[in-house]
């Protein structure tokens, strides 16, 4: 063997995977056809969102269905050529977002959620990426009056109940706060315990950093041609056929080109979003502001200030469609001060999601020796270092820190 572990996928759960597995003794090979936190690690928003105990559901009220329905709102457009590959998909994350079933997501979830920001910060303080992250917290805005009061009541009563930090802004407050921001927002939440980091990819580069450092090896390979051959599992390099006892596919929105193939049937789907940069005119931000209401977030970048849109329903090979980016700008521009573009084009990028809004992370039930780690829907930064913590756990057998009964491949039969 030249390894003991090869892990498919060099975005922040693969890198997270594989350096807590060379904390546990394993040697171990990152496997990518680019390099580390190019693809879907690269372009989000920058959260580690400790605040958010609920996942994201399927909208059940009327009117949040008749406007998407329209198919014009910002936080989400659909092309209907891909909706008959999502129906069954759509249909099953309605299903699971009924009230009692969101509700035993949000339980599952949370152990995860609250070690978000310790995880990073031990890797932070190892990669020597403190430069990379705030301790910012971020804001959630609201336009409408009521709405905004509605919703700071619940995330007071949310706050309280998960022993969060939130303070709640009027407009003038938030205004105080945010000298830069036009007139528009009634309100916002300042949640204070998540952090934020100011370049996602270069953070995912320096976590790959370490991992080198310390010992392990970074290849350029196609991760679809692993093959289990013997009591090995091989993977094609650059750099040769690399073999190992175990692999761990943690490649995001493309795992199902590794795992279908083998015969799983995960109901595994991409959500697409955009990001562009842009110079600020009227000063930069001090935390991220998430415009709930039009579903898109401004962000505080070392490249600009990024503008990252909702979710886009598209095949996978799709063009990019622009749509989504053009509606959300055309509502932040004024309102943040947002100048020229900074990007030649804007950056597309993918959200792998699971239906019932929880990962897969553990073995792969028919297979000896393969691992898997994806799907975290839209807080893959959020939970890469706690889940390469937990699937290390998992196959160095030692006791893990939470039951990971949730996240278990076989509940997709």
């Amino acid at each position: 063997m030249d390894f003991d572990v090869i892990v498919l996928g060099a975005g922040i759960v693969g890198v997270s995977v594989a350096l807590h597995l060379q904390d546990r003794g394993r040697r171990g090979a990152l496997v990518d056809r680019r390099g580390p936190g190019e693809e879907t690690s690269f372009g989000n928003a920058g959260l580690i969102e400790r605040s958010s105990v609920v996942p994201y559901g399927f909208p059940r009220d009327t009117t949040t269905l008749l406007r998407y329905a329209r198919n014009r709102s910002t936080d989400l457009y659909w092309d209907y050529r891909a909706l008959p590959s999502y129906a069954t998909w759509l249909a099953r994350f309605w299903w699971e977002s009924s009230p009692r079933r969101h509700a035993a997501a949000a339980r599952d979830m949370l152990p995860l959620i609250e070690r978000s920001v310790a995880e990073h910060d031990a890797l932070v303080a190892r990669a020597d990426a403190a430069s990379l992250v705030r301790a910012s917290g971020w804001l959630q805005g609201f336009h409408s009056d009521r709405r905004f009061e509605r919703e700071a009541e619940k995330a007071v009563r949310t706050a309280r109940d998960h022993g969060l930090h939130v303070t709640v802004l009027d407009a003038a407050a938030l205004r105080a706060r945010e000298p830069s921001l036009a007139p528009g927002f009634a309100g916002a939440m300042h949640w204070l315990d998540p952090k934020t980091v100011v370049d996602p990819g270069a953070l995912v580069a320096r976590y790959a950093r370490l991992f080198a450092a310390e010992g392990g090896t970074l290849a350029t390979g196609d991760a679809t041609t692993l093959r289990r051959t013997g009591d090995a599992w091989t993977v094609q390099t650059a750099q040769g056929r690399l073999a190992a006892r175990e692999a761990v596919v943690a490649l995001g929105p493309w795992s199902d080109m590794v795992f279908e193939p083998l015969g799983y049937r995960i109901p595994l789907r991409a959500k697409r979003g955009y990001h562009m940069h842009y110079q600020p005119e009227r000063g930069t931000l001090s935390a991220p502001v998430v415009d709930s209401e039009m579903g898109y977030a401004i962000a505080p970048m070392q490249q600009g200030v990024r503008l990252t849109t909702g979710v886009e329903l598209a095949r996978r090979g799709a063009a990019p469609t622009g749509i989504q980016l053009a509606r959300a700008e055309a509502i932040a521009k004024p309102l943040f001060g947002l100048g020229e573009r900074i990007d030649p084009q804007p950056w597309l990028g993918m959200r792998p999601c699971t239906p019932d809004m929880r990962p897969v992370i553990g073995p792969a039930p028919r297979h000896p020796g393969l691992w898997f780690a994806f799907g975290h829907n839209h807080h893959g930064l959020t939970l890469g270092p706690v889940t390469g913590r937990l699937l290390a756990e998992m196959m160095t057998g030692t006791p893990t820190f939470t039951d990971p009964r949730p996240w278990r491949a076989e509940r997709f039969g």
